[in-house]
């Protein structure tokens, strides 16, 4: 009987992480689709094949689905980037551009959100900090060791590979990968080469 009511419980516990897997696939997913004010917890529930009730047992509210979605975007961004060689400028920016042909538009339109949403303004915060963190892994011994002077260039690389240069590039301007690719490789290298102490 002991036996019987482990494998229940082991069951159910697995059905549970499953659950919540399912949700979080579905909810990823509207997210990198729609606007983050068009997607409600019952599209969410819909999506996932799960009542409407069941996501908020899973995560209670809009703002606990998107932590947990959040974390999948890091996880996903964190594999793709930090598949380049630290100093590698061209493999670096083309492992920024592959997340950001992934999510870069959902990344955007988050950022324009976070403003009104503070659910969104923290993650947004999060996400800098993550990028700000891969800028100093790959870029680290061309950086200067005096601490006012590494912020000044990492603030500039962070203009140079943000997602919002990005979307000037690919959205605003229609350049083509390859040539968002050279100018954001082309920025990196000016930063890199170009600020005097």
């Amino acid at each position: 009987m002991k036996t019987t009511r482990t494998y229940t419980q082991s069951g159910r516990a697995n059905g549970k992480v499953a659950t919540r897997a399912r949700i979080l696939a579905a909810a990823k997913e509207l997210f990198l689709e729609k606007a983050f004010e068009d997607v409600t917890l019952a599209s969410i529930a819909k999506a996932s094949g799960v009542s409407h009730q069941t996501v908020l047992n899973h995560f209670e509210s809009k703002a606990g689905v998107v932590l947990g979605v959040t974390e999948l975007f890091a996880a996903q961004a964190n594999d793709t980037r930090y598949a380049a060689r630290p100093g590698d400028v061209e493999g670096a920016v083309h492992a920024l551009v592959d997340d950001y042909e992934d999510m870069g538009d959902a990344n955007v339109r988050w950022a324009t959100s976070a403003d009104r949403l503070p659910e969104l303004s923290a993650q947004m915060d999060v996400a800098r900090a993550g990028h700000r963190a891969w800028l100093a892994a790959m870029f680290d011994t061309e950086l200067p060791t005096d601490p006012a002077w590494r912020e000044q260039l990492l603030d500039a690389l962070h203009a140079a590979t943000d997602v919002y240069t990005w979307k000037l590039l690919r959205r605003d301007l229609r350049r083509s990968r390859a040539e968002t690719e050279k100018t954001m490789a082309d920025l990196v290298v000016g930063v890199l080469r170009g600020i005097a102490p």
